[in-house]
């Protein structure tokens, strides 16, 4: 869902391929891990899998952090917007069984839907319909938790507009897939859990996935948080909300099944995977490229509350990864990185997250407002105790970490903020990205 880029993009270098083992030494990975769980950066569940059966896998933190009931390879996390994978193949299935096609009109269904008539089915996969994201409206998270029904989440969208011509371009929207499902549940005449049930779940074995209710601990589910000194509960979205854009619940052994049925011909026909791994300006249907050095990826990622959640697969290899967190205070494509790293046996580094003691004196230093004349963004800093907090112009409040002298981190989305206080001025580097602000 919104909470979480669409892309997670893997390091990029060219590098010569090496054989590597079968019995890999995940010895560093474990330590990687380790140094992650203790200085409270992660809580959930990684796995690797070859040929759809798991070489390591691992669960680190809580499902229920106040209860202190430590979560396990088998807990539920919600996935987010890799339940977009598992929608595209049951409307891929509906196509295959003839209720669908994937030149048709939206018009058929929404007709209220401006540029419905132009807008095909195969666009709402690929993100190509121009449909505004209604995840994206100011008042979201006014509603995300309470229940909604068709008609009200279907005229919230109606009055979202378009905000490009369909097929013109590609740009994430939620509304896709939210149509998507109730156009699976008409053709069906069955709801969605009912629909996933029978056509993914239980052929496939799927024991731990479903379309999410409440969390429950005690039923092997886990609660989502967020890090503020330490674990604090999120809340809850609805699944009426998300829906088959990011209703599912699932655990880490469950998609590895569940993605390697895909790419191993049980779940679509060939012709259809192909569908799903065709790439038009870095969109698929219901799934996204991911690069690592020389390879390449096929998957999703997701974000729903406190929830973040990674799948891909390496056609090649035969190799799934997977990463399911309910609890991240750090950049999770970093994890992705050491966990492929590990695998493929190459380098990488173990973080010793050490931070600078910093008084109220040193941090007024950098208080103030900043703008940049590169990006139209503003960067407020305030000192909270002995805290320094950003505050980006649309964007909640965030906690900054020291980690060198003038430098400070917010890990979660790899932003590095470096102060020059004689200059009046801050750099942020992101993305491989360099912006200068001064302040104002």
């Amino acid at each position: 869902m919104k909470t979480l880029s669409a892309t997670i993009l893997f390091f990029l270098a060219t590098a010569i391929s090496t054989c590597f083992a079968q019995n890999q030494d995940f010895s560093k990975l474990n330590q990687f891990l380790d140094s992650l769980e203790k200085h409270d950066k992660f809580m959930g569940t990684v796995l690797l899998a070859t040929e759809g059966k798991p070489v390591f896998e691992r669960a680190l933190g809580y499902a229920d952090y106040d209860a202190q009931i430590k979560a396990t390879t088998e807990t539920h996390y919600r996935i987010g917007s890799i339940s977009k994978m598992f929608t595209t193949v049951l409307v891929l299935k509906a196509v295959e069984a003839g209720k669908l096609k994937l030149d048709q009109k939206l018009a058929d269904f929404y007709p209220q839907i401006k540029n419905a008539e132009k807008i095909t089915l195969s666009m709402l996969l690929q993100h190509r319909s121009g449909i505004h994201n209604f995840t994206n409206n100011p008042d979201y998270f006014s509603y995300n938790t309470k229940p909604i029904s068709e008609n009200d989440l279907v005229e919230i969208i109606v009055k979202g507009g378009s905000s490009f011509d369909p097929d013109t371009k590609a740009d994430y929207s939620n509304s896709n897939f939210v149509l998507l499902t109730y156009i699976l549940e008409q053709v069906n005449e069955k709801s969605f859990p009912k629909i996933l049930e029978e056509q993914i779940v239980k052929p496939m074995n799927l024991e731990s996935t479903s379309v999410f209710a409440a969390s429950d601990p005690s039923k092997g589910e886990s609660y989502s948080y967020n890090y503020k000194e330490k674990w604090v509960k999120d809340v809850e979205t609805d699944p009426s909300i998300p829906l088959g854009a990011g209703a599912i619940a699932s655990d880490a052994k469950d998609l590895n099944r569940f993605i390697y049925a895909l790419f191993s011909g049980k779940l679509i026909s060939e012709e259809n995977l192909k569908r799903m791994m065709e790439m038009k300006d870095g969109y698929g249907r219901g799934m996204f490229s991911y690069p690592f050095y020389e390879r390449k990826s096929y998957g999703h990622s997701g974000g729903v509350d406190g929830f973040r959640s990674f799948l891909a697969y390496f056609p090649e290899d035969k190799v799934t990864i997977s990463v399911l967190s309910n609890g991240l205070n750090y950049d999770n494509n970093e994890i992705l990185l050491a966990m492929l790293n590990s695998y493929f046996e190459k380098d990488f580094t173990i973080p010793n997250f050490k931070t600078l003691a910093l008084s109220a004196e040193d941090l007024e230093n950098y208080e103030g407002e900043y703008a940049s004349d590169q990006i139209p963004l503003k960067l407020i800093f305030e000192r909270e105790g002995n805290k320094l907090i950003a505050k980006p112009s649309g964007q909640a409040a965030t906690a900054l970490e020291p980690t060198a002298p003038h430098t400070f981190e917010f890990k979660q989305a790899g932003a590095i903020f470096i102060f020059d206080p004689e200059k009046s001025e801050v750099t942020l580097k992101q993305g491989g990205m360099t912006f200068l602000f001064k302040k104002q």
